[in-house]
């Protein structure tokens, strides 16, 4: 034992130590700053659901997602085994050496420092392995299992198409001075140990036999001369990374396990922001794994507004309307990042805070929707709303107005003669107030006539009326998109069709995300879907023509476009059907003129009828 006493002290613990009470100190301000700014109602469902099993939930979520990375080994083995590695080893190694601590030293409370530079502290190998585990050697195993990790993190940065990823994110000065001192971390109390058990011909077989093969290699003396410079290196290194961490991309590391807990609890992310998003933002690793799906970055090669720069720069508070604005909220980072952060509200947010510097914000612009002519039409308790795009569509509405009249359903026309948008593209620009007037209006006029069912054919109306029209379901007021009425129509028998002889490829809207198999239903019954077990589906790729985008010029979306337009003509198929306006006026532009025939899914059934 080369320093005894209850506190076992070395000058060279004290980088570590001022690094662990910055760290924490750091982390404890943040949090408790955002939980307290936290609005009064999600507040209340942190306390009304701390004491249930939802937090039983959140931590078996943390288990397997902070320690295991469940979601990334999903994404790619390799990729998952490192993050696996790196925070699983780490964290036995903190618990095992805090084990091994306490077998050795019967003090009640000892120092965090002690366990982490025990083999300094304890140099020589206890007499007592016959009597207790040992530790060495599983501390040795752990050991080995980070470094793997580290390695690979090395290797990542070399050649990231090993781990299936094309890009790699680009970093700020703290993420590098971080990044730096984690490499180094490990590789450093690799050295210190095996130096020191070199030095005093002890431990397991990694450290131990590495310090065999130094003591062979040097002089005695030598060796005993690096002993100390190593320890205050892994000391020096440690205390470095844990003062950078608060302000780099490894807070993550401390801010997704809250982030697990209030989600478990259903605290979200608001359009118009709240402190929650500081969760989110910092939540994100910056793992790069939602650089690859973005369609802007593949097919536009522009590579800094990406989910991963969109966070950061938020965060920092250098965040600009280019980056913000910049993205078709396709939703395919959402889905490929591992942490769930709700990209799409945070970007919306974002545009909201840029929208409230502009004096056209809640401007007196849509006081007239007060005294709005109805021009709706007709007696029936299923409502159609066409929606702005399917306005200009003129082909989906009179195939609508025909799948009605077979299927003998008395239609009330929300909107054939022209009405009030749904409210999303002036949400998806930042104006919420503007947004909810025409949801006000939108939703006294369907009160109004009696509406049970509404059916659009637009998936963003669809996507408004469902997620953001709160009146509607209070109403009791269904609402499904044409390609879900339709198939209840085939399915209940009365809507009788005829199969026509053509063969389609089917493209999924991003905004119709979720709702797969009622289009090919659909299409199975009427025609030869080319494409009907396609494992796509949420996957597949955006048309680029999106509302959301507010920066691409019709030429980039068009190069967006065409790629779909590729993938889908390469299954043999004569026509393309999509369910979306939007994506119909999209893929045909991409396509070209007389290359393929575009068509929406009610015209395909209308056809058909």
């Amino acid at each position: 034992m080369q320093h005894s006493g209850p506190w076992y002290f070395d000058p060279f613990v004290i980088p570590f130590t001022i690094g662990v009470v910055w760290l924490f100190g750091a982390i404890l301000y943040k949090w408790i700053g955002w939980f307290l700014g936290l609005p009064a109602e999600d507040k209340a469902l942190v306390r009304r659901n701390f004491l249930t099993a939802k937090s039983l939930r959140a931590t078996k979520e943390v288990v397997m997602e902070c320690l295991i990375h469940r979601r990334i080994w999903k994404t790619n083995p390799m990729l998952g085994f490192m993050h696996m590695s790196l925070a699983l080893g780490w964290f036995l190694l903190i618990v095992v050496g805090k084990l091994e601590t306490s077998t050795y030293i019967h003090d009640a409370v000892n120092p965090p420092h002690v366990h982490v530079f025990f083999r300094y502290f304890f140099p020589e190998e206890p007499t007592t392995y016959v009597r207790h585990f040992n530790y060495a050697l599983l501390m040795d195993c752990l050991l080995i299992f980070v470094l793997c990790g580290v390695g690979l993190a090395w290797g990542k940065r070399v050649y990231s198409r090993m781990m299936g990823m094309r890009r790699t994110t680009r970093h700020t000065p703290f993420d590098r001075i971080a990044l730096t001192s984690l490499w180094l971390i490990f590789p450093l109390r690799y050295l210190a140990e095996s130096v020191t058990c070199g030095v005093h011909d002890s431990g397991s077989f990694f450290t131990g036999g590495t310090g065999d093969l130094l003591a062979a290699a040097m002089p005695a003396g030598v060796l005993a001369a690096m002993e100390y410079p190593a320890w205050w290196a892994y000391s020096i290194v440690l205390g470095l990374f844990f003062v950078s961490m608060p302000y780099s991309r490894y807070m993550h590391i401390f801010t997704e396990v809250p982030l697990i807990f209030l989600r478990a609890y259903r605290v979200k992310s608001k359009a118009e922001g709240s402190s929650f998003d500081q969760f989110q933002i910092q939540a994100c690793s910056r793992c790069g794994i939602c650089l690859d799906p973005c369609p802007i970055a593949s097919d536009l090669n522009i590579n800094d507004i990406q989910a991963a720069y969109f966070l950061r720069d938020r965060r920092y508070g250098h965040l600009t309307s280019r980056v913000a604005d910049t993205c078709l909220m396709c939703g395919r980072c959402a889905e490929a990042c591992p942490v769930g952060i709700d990209q799409g509200t945070l970007r919306l947010s974002s545009r909201v805070a840029f929208a409230r510097q502009s004096s056209l914000y809640d401007a007196p612009r849509y006081e007239f929707l007060a005294s709005a002519e109805d021009r709706s039409e007709g007696t029936g308790r299923v409502g159609f709303f066409a929606g702005c795009m399917t306005q200009l569509t003129p082909g989906v509405m009179r195939s609508m107005e025909k799948i009605f009249a077979a299927a003998g359903v008395d239609v009330w026309w929300a909107d054939r003669n022209g009405g009030v948008c749904c409210g999303r593209p002036m949400r998806l620009s930042g104006n919420l107030p503007a947004a909810e007037k025409m949801q006000d209006y939108n939703t006294e006029l369907f009160r109004r006539h009696g509406i049970t069912t509404l059916v659009t054919g637009c998936p963003i109306c669809y996507k408004s009326f469902t997620q953001e029209y709160k009146g509607l379901k209070e109403a009791g007021i269904r609402v499904l998109h044409h390609t879900q009425y339709i198939a209840e129509l085939i399915a209940g028998g009365r809507l009788k069709t005829s199969v026509l002889e053509a063969s389609y490829a089917y493209h999924d809207p991003c905004e119709l995300r979720g709702i797969h198999s009622e289009p090919r239903y659909v299409l199975s019954h009427v025609a030869t879907l080319m494409n009907g077990e396609s494992r796509e589906k949420d996957g597949v790729h955006c048309c680029g023509g999106g509302l959301a985008n507010l920066t691409l010029d019709t030429s980039a979306q068009a190069k967006i476009g065409a790629r779909v337009v590729d993938s889908l003509l390469a299954t043999g198929a004569e026509t393309i059907v999509t369910s979306c306006p939007q994506c119909k006026k999209s893929l045909q532009r991409s396509a070209g003129s007389g290359r393929v025939q575009v068509r929406d899914i009610a015209e395909v059934v209308a056809e058909a009828v």
